[in-house]
C-alpha cells in the first residue's frame, strides 16, 4: 500500500502551560492541494515545524512520504519543502548564491540548471546576481520559494505564502503553484486569504485552539454550511410573503436564501407580481469565509 504525502497521528505539543497542539490526526494524499486553516494561535505553524523537524512533538508521530520525520528525519526533510511564514535571509549573500548553498545544505552537485529553471519561473533572472538586503519584500518572498524546492521535494508547504504580497505577485505565485500541483507535487496550504483556498484547495482542515474542528472536502464544507443567496435592495415596495418567510436584513437589503438559478427566477417574478421596485441585485455564491466563521463559532 502506498504511503500518504503527509500523515500526522494523534500529535501534541506544550509550549509549557499553552497547548498548541492537542491530538492532532491527518492525512494528506500524494498529489492533493490540501489546505490547514485556523485563526491565529490556532496551531497551524506549530504543526509545520513539527512536520519540518523544527519542533519535537511531546506524543504522537508524523511522516513525510512514508518517512517518519523523527527516525528518519534525513529521508523526510529530502521529501519536505518548507516556506516559512516570516522572511528570513542571509543579507551577505546573492540570490544565486543563497540557492547554491541551499543545495549544497541537501548534499546536492551540479544543481546549477534547476537553479536556472527557479530563477526564469519565479521572475527572479534579473535579480540573480543581486545582493539579498537589496530586494523588495516581494522578491525576497520569491527567493524563500526557490529555496524550498530547490531539492525538487515531492511534497510543498506554503505557510501564509502571499502575505503582505502585492497582486501581481500573488498572481504569478499561484499560476507557478498551480503548475507543480498539476506535474504531482503535493500542495499544503496555509493562509488567511479564504478565496485562495477556496478557489486551489480541493480539501480543507480547520484548525482551533490546537486542534482539528472539521475536515472535509472543500465541495462538502461549502454545501453543509454556506449556501446560494440572493441579496437584493428594494427602492420601493414590500418583500411579498412567500419571499419574507425566509429572508433577512442584511446591509440594508434582503437575503434571500436560494437553491439554484431557477429559484432567483422565480423570486425576481414574485417581486414583479408584488409591485416591488429593485435598485440593486446580487446573486452571491456559497464562500469559505461563512463556513469558517460558522465553524469558529459551533466549537467556542
Amino acid at each position: 500500500m502506498t504511503p500518504p504525502a503527509v500523515e500526522v497521528r494523534a500529535v501534541e505539543k506544550r509550549f509549557g502551560p499553552v497547548r498548541a497542539l492537542a491530538g492532532v490526526s491527518l492525512t494528506v494524499e500524494k498529489g492533493e492541494f490540501f489546505a490547514l486553516l485556523g485563526p491565529n494561535g490556532a496551531g497551524k505553524t506549530t504543526l509545520i515545524c513539527a512536520l519540518g523537524g523544527l519542533a519535537v512533538p511531546d506524543a504522537g508521530s508524523l511522516a513525510v512520504m512514508g518517512f517518519d520525520v523523527k527516525r528518519d528525519f534525513r529521508a523526510a526533510r529530502m521529501a519536505l519543502g518548507i516556506v516559512p511564514q516570516e522572511i528570513v535571509f542571509d543579507p551577505f549573500f546573492t540570490v544565486r548564491e543563497t540557492l547554491e548553498i541551499q543545495s549544497g545544505y541537501f548534499g546536492l552537485r551540479d544543481n546549477g540548471r534547476w537553479i536556472d529553471e527557479l530563477l526564469e519561473r519565479l521572475g527572479l533572472v534579473s535579480k540573480a546576481r543581486a545582493n539579498m538586503r537589496s530586494l523588495s519584500g516581494g522578491m525576497k518572498r520569491r527567493v524563500m520559494v526557490a529555496q524550498a524546492l530547490v531539492h525538487r521535494p515531492p511534497v510543498i508547504v506554503l505557510d501564509e505564502p502571499t502575505a503582505g504580497v502585492d497582486v501581481e505577485l500573488r498572481q504569478a505565485l499561484w499560476t507557478f503553484v498551480r503548475g507543480l500541483n498539476a506535474a504531482g507535487h503535493t500542495i499544503v496550504l496555509t493562509t488567511h486569504y479564504l478565496e485562495e483556498a477556496q478557489q486551489l484547495c480541493t480539501r480543507i482542515a480547520m484548525m482551533k485552539d490546537g486542534r482539528i474542528v472539521a475536515l472535509d472536502s472543500t465541495a462538502n464544507l461549502l454545501a453543509s454550511f454556506s449556501e446560494r443567496v440572493l441579496r437584493v435592495k428594494l427602492a420601493s415596495g414590500t418583500l411579498p410573503p412567500a419571499l419574507a418567510a425566509g429572508a433577512t436584513l442584511e446591509g440594508g437589503g434582503w437575503r434571500i436564501p436560494v437553491q439554484d438559478m431557477a429559484h432567483v427566477e422565480e423570486a425576481l417574478a414574485a417581486l414583479r407580481q408584488a409591485g416591488a421596485e429593485v435598485s440593486s441585485l446580487e446573486v452571491a455564491e456559497p464562500e469559505l469565509e461563512e463556513v469558517f466563521v460558522k465553524i469558529m463559532r459551533r466549537d467556542t
